[in-house]
């Protein structure tokens, strides 16, 4: 069963503190990166002067909104490095919809010997993290060969939240979609 989990991250998978703010009306959120985060996004820092009233009345000199790099992990804290193919399909209702994501010898293989299990399959953006617990590993000979993880989208809230994670996914990877 895949679950959303909005506006914050797993502790076990980031090391950062998050705390939801208001910017002109616009959501955001304020991180303070720890020493040992692997967090690897581009930060934005607007001046004081602008928002001084704000600034002033939360003791802080200058107010910054991180963007991170949207990824897929099956460890957390281990960025999986393939490429998937993705299949998506849409009740005609458009309440609910299946994302099936296929891929071939992903790297996660590679260290999954080094850093631990599969624990799960994450979507990871500026948003929050996705969750699926439904993955399945495909062996050739006794070797793995791929991994297929399924996201399920009960409502269509979820459907658009995964829809922009896929669309921020995409811009960073230089992908495209092709209807069948």
């Amino acid at each position: 069963m895949a679950t959303l989990q909005s506006l914050a991250f797993s502790p076990a998978l980031s090391h950062t503190t998050h705390q939801p703010r208001s910017l002109l009306g616009i959501a955001s959120r304020i991180v303070h990166q720890s020493s040992g985060s692997s967090f690897n996004g581009q930060r934005l820092c607007l001046s004081r002067s602008r928002f001084a009233t704000d600034i002033q009345n939360k003791k802080m000199s200058r107010l910054c909104i991180v963007m991170v790099q949207p990824k897929i992990q099956f460890i957390q804290g281990t960025d999986e490095q393939t490429i998937p193919d993705v299949k998506l399909t849409k009740s005609r209702d458009g309440t609910n919809g299946m994302a099936i994501f296929r891929f071939d010898q992903p790297s996660v293989f590679d260290s999954s010997g080094e850093v631990g299990d599969i624990t799960g399959f994450y979507m990871i953006d500026e948003e929050g993290v996705l969750t699926s617990v439904d993955v399945n590993a495909k062996f050739v000979n006794g070797k793995p060969a791929g991994i297929e993880a399924k996201y399920i989208m009960r409502t269509p809230r979820d459907w658009d939240r995964f829809m922009r994670f896929m669309e921020r996914y995409a811009n960073s990877n230089g992908l495209q979609f092709v209807k069948s």
